[in-house]
């Protein structure tokens, strides 16, 4: 579990099976799609640090072929973010959800391990879950083949007369699968880059934390009528605080830190607050009971992080909250938010009172944040909507923009 010193990876094995479909999936993902030459110029622009880049291009956020490209590059390839290990904590239970347009299911096994699989049937292609719940073996409402926890296919009904037909041969397709400092993490590859390398010296920064033991308290769902990536945008910079949030959280954060120098696949800042950052001002008589250990500057302040693509998450001195990013197309974006706490706080007399009053701080600064975002997206489909350039308030956002116009460069490059 996430809690354990040696963080847990589940692999797949690189049988044949696996490898001609990662290689057959990364064939027909890549070869065929390049960047309009217009928008690579502009991406160039992006690259380098935050007071010399550009933003990102606005077709970035609403054309359909630059949003097929990211699906395939950014969400196909590398390690995508599906959450807390504890959004699992059973055995048997499930998710069914997409990863750059690939049904996937994670599901909790007899063994206690988490895996993830491809979401279809290996008789003629159904999708085998729907939702989240709870099973004890997976199996497809079409023909009935099911298959077991750890993906083998145990029951395939009327096949005796199919010639040589072996069902240990027809089990679930499995991806990699990582938990690292309780986030779980899932790469569609067939030879995923290490998530260590990925995730980088997150550690490094996030160590006063004792993030991995964080347990989840809520999980709420919301769909916002804009990108994807205006919605990670907005939680990891300052500038708009003053002005979207005048009257609830902007007299909580004092001047941010200067940013951190980071390797691998994320951003983060850190800042200093007023009270508590996970509370409004109003509610500070409602604080819960700060972190064990936390001491120092990490027990005054928020820190910031943006683990690409999709996960985005805020510790405090009492509470983690964070969004999973999941894109529905370039104009819709499915969110999950999660809010963590210690055990020993939920322990705490009084918690669930207490624990409201964060909810609706996070809900009425959300709520502050669509309609502007929803706003933004409009004028971004304007053929007339340009490059524009960072503040110093925005260095995440720079880092996250000239590491996918990286990435983007950089595939369009091998599709030519």
């Amino acid at each position: 579990m996430c809690s354990d010193p040696v963080p847990a990876l589940r692999q797949c094995p690189t049988h044949s099976l696996r490898s001609q479909i990662g290689e057959r999936h990364t064939r027909g993902m890549s070869l065929d799609q390049s960047l309009d030459v217009g928008i690579a110029e502009e991406l160039t622009r992006c690259l380098g640090p935050a007071d010399v880049a550009h933003t990102l291009p606005p077709a970035c956020y609403v054309d359909d072929d630059v949003y097929a490209l990211e699906q395939q590059v950014l969400f196909r390839q590398g390690w995508v973010g599906v959450g807390r290990s504890d959004r699992w904590p059973n055995e048997g239970d499930f998710s069914a959800f997409d990863i750059g347009g690939v049904p996937v299911v994670v599901v909790r096994s007899d063994a206690g391990d988490l895996r993830a699989y491809a979401n279809s049937c290996r008789h003629r292609g159904a999708q085998v879950m729907v939702g989240e719940g709870s099973c004890s073996r997976m199996r497809c409402p079409f023909h009935y083949w099911t298959y077991g926890l750890d993906g083998r296919l145990i029951g395939a009904p009327s096949m005796s007369e199919t010639a040589n037909f072996d069902r240990a041969e027809y089990g679930m397709v499995e991806f990699s699968l990582a938990e690292r400092h309780g986030f779980v993490f899932v790469c569609l590859e067939a030879d995923p880059p290490l998530v260590d390398g990925w995730i980088g010296d997150f550690d490094t920064f996030h160590s006063p934390w004792p993030i991995a033991d964080l347990v989840s308290t809520r999980r709420r769902e919301l769909i916002v009528n804009c990108n994807w990536k205006p919605f990670a945008e907005v939680f990891n910079e300052y500038y708009h605080l003053p002005y979207v949030h005048p009257g609830s959280i902007d007299s909580t954060y004092n001047e941010p830190d200067d940013p951190e120098d980071v390797v691998g696949a994320y951003a983060t800042h850190f800042g200093t607050t007023v009270g508590t950052g996970g509370l409004l001002v109003t509610d500070l008589d409602k604080q819960l009971p700060m972190m064990a250990g936390l001491e120092g500057r990490a027990a005054e302040g928020v820190r910031y992080t943006w683990l690409f693509p999709n996960i985005i998450v805020a510790v405090g001195s009492e509470a983690m909250w964070m969004y999973e990013l999941y894109p529905d197309g370039p104009d819709r974006v499915r969110c999950f938010q999660v809010v963590c706490f210690p055990q020993s706080t939920i322990d705490s007399p009084g918690f669930a009172e207490k624990a409201e009053a964060y909810y609706e701080r996070f809900d009425v600064a959300i709520a502050e944040d669509i309609p502007v975002l929803e706003q933004q997206h409009a004028g971004l489909k304007s053929p007339f909507a340009k490059q524009g350039r960072f503040s110093y308030l925005e260095p995440s956002v720079a880092k996250f923009a000239s590491w996918y116009a990286t990435k983007l460069l950089a595939s369009s490059q091998k599709a030519k």
